[in-house]
């Protein structure tokens, strides 16, 4: 499958973790599995959900802002709890708690109002149903086993019934996967899921962990030293936590943010940057910030942004970089202030014009050595005036990039 090409250009993402999690602020799901709390005490959250303060128009807005193009929202996450009034149970935001109301349908057309794509994220394990194989923390190394055939058959049927809801009810771009690792690949029988998905609506994009059938692939947490050679994604927290817990104060600083955000693109990804609202619907004003203000790098330096392939291989220049679709633009990311000048080593196409993004200064620039078939070093000026996060230069080249790659002269 070729990846919608809007996905590849997107650059940034918001992933919104938003569940009965948030009323005690506990971990989404793990924390009952893993012994946090009981699971009594967990879905007893549902009396204290009550989306009070849920603006869909503000979130998209936001999102806007932060320069992001589309979004993802959990809509059912481990714990089962699903924020749609799903027809297979009753274990929903809409059935079970205050909110009393469907919160994807005003996330859709909010998203879509704006020019967001629309994402939604689907635990494919599901901790409360029945019929689910469930193992405790201390079983989850034991060999999983169908005891009742029918029971895993009934489960498979509330598992497409719900995606079937979905897919026909929000019509989504795309579908984010997750809970796929608990049980053997075969058991799921991901052909059939994919088939009907491609039914519904032919176009969605699929992450990776619609095993054997994903778009791309999803990194957590961790930047990738080597990025994946095709469409890739990376998912992060701006505190350490995916949904909201009032005590993790341990806010990334927004240069570190920018930088992995250049990190990513030049890699060839997209930054998946994560939220955790309120049980109320609010977003924290620290997550919010941090996304306007990455939103403010992005507009300052967009044609380094959209409209960019992933960068040239590393040791041609110290940083990140990013290449112009037409091959005629190379971007590089200076992380630190150059107090001399900035070079970049192995490239053959001549230069015509170099200049700081969001200043709009010329920088001069010269050759230094080369000896055939090495092409010579580039050294550029550094700038008179610095951004403060990431500095931009855009070195504008007389025909297309081409780089030497090889050893020089023996």
């Amino acid at each position: 499958m070729t990846t919608q090409a809007w996905f590849a250009d997107a650059k940034l993402g918001i992933f919104v973790h938003w569940g009965i999690y948030a009323v005690d602020g506990v971990t989404e799901s793990w924390s009952f599995f893993n012994g946090e709390v009981s699971y009594a005490d967990y879905l007893k959250q549902l009396d204290g959900f009550t989306a009070a303060k849920y603006d869909a128009e503000e979130w998209a807005v936001l999102f806007r802002k932060a320069g992001a193009r589309y979004a993802v929202l959990t809509a059912k996450h481990h714990d089962g709890v699903a924020l749609w009034d799903t027809a297979l149970n009753d274990l929903s935001v809409v059935r079970r708690t205050p909110a009393g109301r469907d919160l994807i349908e005003p996330y859709v057309e909010a998203l879509r109002r704006h020019d967001l794509k629309v994402g939604l994220y689907f635990s494919h394990l599901d901790w409360s149903h029945p019929d689910y194989p469930y193992r405790t923390l201390q079983q989850l190394n034991a060999e999983p086993i169908i005891e009742e055939p029918e029971h895993w058959e009934r489960f498979l049927r509330f598992h497409r019934g719900q995606l079937r809801e979905l897919v026909t009810g929000y019509s989504p771009d795309l579908l984010w996967f997750d809970g796929e690792w608990e049980l053997p690949q075969p058991w799921w029988r991901m052909d059939e899921i994919h088939a009907d998905l491609v039914a519904m609506k032919p176009g969605m994009v699929f992450n990776g962990r619609l095993l054997g059938h994903g778009d791309y692939a999803t990194p957590e947490q961790g930047a990738p030293t080597t990025p994946p050679e095709g469409p890739w994604e990376l998912c992060y927290t701006i505190n350490n936590s995916w949904g909201f817990q009032g005590q993790d104060q341990d806010y990334k600083p927004l240069a570190f943010l920018v930088q992995l955000f250049v990190e990513t693109i030049g890699g060839g990804g997209n930054l998946l940057l994560d939220v955790g609202p309120r049980e109320d619907g609010t977003i924290p004003s620290e997550q919010a910030a941090r996304l306007e203000g990455l939103g403010d790098w992005i507009r300052r330096n967009d044609n380094a942004v959209y409209g960019t392939e992933r960068g040239i291989p590393a040791g041609h220049f110290h940083g990140p970089t990013t290449v112009s679709r037409d091959r005629r633009t190379l971007y590089v990311f200076c992380f630190d202030p150059p107090r001399d000048h900035i070079t970049i080593r192995g490239l053959k196409t001549p230069v015509k014009r170099i200049t700081v993004l969001g200043t709009g200064e010329t920088l001069a620039h010269r050759r230094v050595g080369g000896f055939s078939p090495v092409p010579g070093m580039l050294l550029i000026d550094a700038p008179a005036a610095c951004d403060r996060y990431v500095t931009t230069l855009a070195v504008e080249l007389d025909g297309e990039l081409e780089l030497y790659r090889g050893h020089g002269r023996d």
